[in-house]
């Protein structure tokens, strides 16, 4: 039996930014880095969707993209998208705990792990922090090293440099 699943994907150029998304029918799954070359969409869609088909459709991707350009526009606050989060039960629990940081705001991996009760696992935070599909959406630009130094983000730290300028503009 063969797979209805397909993985919907289009590339937002607005201004500077260069993004690729990725849907399945179930909500938005991938949000690429600033500049990102399509090899990170591939990459992403080989290891969770291995026997499906990537099918390039604007239209399909329309609401998530017009949420995306108003957040980089500074327009936007939150997020109302669907999302179909794959990972672990313990990457989906701190992608989830990234929800709860404010717009504007930041918090260190230590106050993550704290945050789920697992004071002692902040480097285990730090790596499903890591692992996130869905940048500017789960919003882990928000978290910061201890003494408030920009640390790793998937995006690179230019990235993750401009969307807090974002927010802490507005």
């Amino acid at each position: 039996m063969h797979s209805t699943e397909k993985l919907y994907w289009t590339l937002i150029e607005h201004k500077e930014w260069k993004i690729h998304i990725a849907a399945t029918t179930k909500g938005l799954c991938f949000v690429g880095s600033q500049c990102g070359i399509i090899q990170e969409l591939i990459l992403f869609k080989d290891k969770y969707f291995p026997r499906i088909e990537m099918i390039e459709d604007e239209t399909i991707l329309e609401a998530y993209k017009k949420e995306i350009i108003e957040f980089l526009e500074g327009d936007r606050t939150n997020f109302k998208s669907r999302l179909d989060f794959r990972g672990t039960a313990f990457q989906n629990s701190v992608w989830s705990a990234l929800c709860s940081i404010n717009y504007g705001e930041t918090k260190t991996y230590s106050d993550i792990a704290s945050y789920l009760n697992k004071p002692k696992s902040v480097r285990a935070v730090g790596r499903a922090i890591g692992a996130n599909p869905l940048l500017i959406i789960i919003p882990c630009h928000r978290v910061i090293g201890m003494d408030g130094s920009l640390t790793g983000y998937r995006g690179g730290l230019e990235m993750k440099k401009n969307l807090l300028k974002i927010e802490t503009r507005n």
